[in-house]
């Protein structure tokens, strides 16, 4: 097993659990984070198995409590939507199931209301008479995972409200 200078000696299982402990000091992780960092410390793929087991036993490693964290969090500090945060949660190693209660609990009033503070945001830094504000707009919340009815019809909304014509009626598409 390679160690490094961070790494304490010792038999593969302090040093995997030393490992972990040491990455979910920063921040929560998947049980998939944990296995590649383990992985990539050379840690055995049996030892890395029996830590990680008992790390989930105890509650150190939860990837559904992950995930609901994950949403709240990147939800209200990034306004990203259901689909981008389903993304992220499955680069991370998310169970699928368990990616979907997670973002089940984002519920659309609050998806629209995140976009549309993200807009009004937005608008107070670029001019909405440009022509392309509504383009951008929208562009935007697309990038969040925003689907494109809702990002239609929130822009066309804010763009409304400050006498712009921004795009044509039949744009909706929830």
């Amino acid at each position: 097993m390679a160690g490094t200078e961070t790494d304490p000696p010792g038999d593969p299982e302090t040093v995997a659990k030393a490992i972990c402990l040491r990455l979910l000091t920063d921040r929560a992780r998947t049980r998939t984070e944990l296995a590649a960092a383990l992985h990539r410390k050379g840690v055995p793929a049996e030892v890395a198995e029996r830590v990680l087991g008992r790390f989930s036993e105890v509650g150190l490693i939860d990837d559904a409590a992950f995930a609901e964290q994950w949403v709240r969090s990147r939800h209200n500090s990034r306004g990203l939507a259901r689909r981008a945060l389903a993304a992220e949660l499955h680069r991370k190693g998310v169970d699928g199931e368990v990616v979907g209660r997670a973002v089940a609990a984002l519920d659309r009033d609050s998806e629209e209301r995140r976009a549309r503070e993200l807009v009004d945001r937005k608008l107070r830094t670029i001019p909405s008479a440009d022509h392309r504000a509504a383009n951008r707009l929208v562009g935007m919340l697309a990038r969040k995972g925003y689907p494109a009815g809702l990002a239609y019809r929130v822009v066309r909304e804010a763009l409304s409200e400050r006498g712009v014509k921004g795009l044509p009626e039949e744009a909706d598409l929830d």
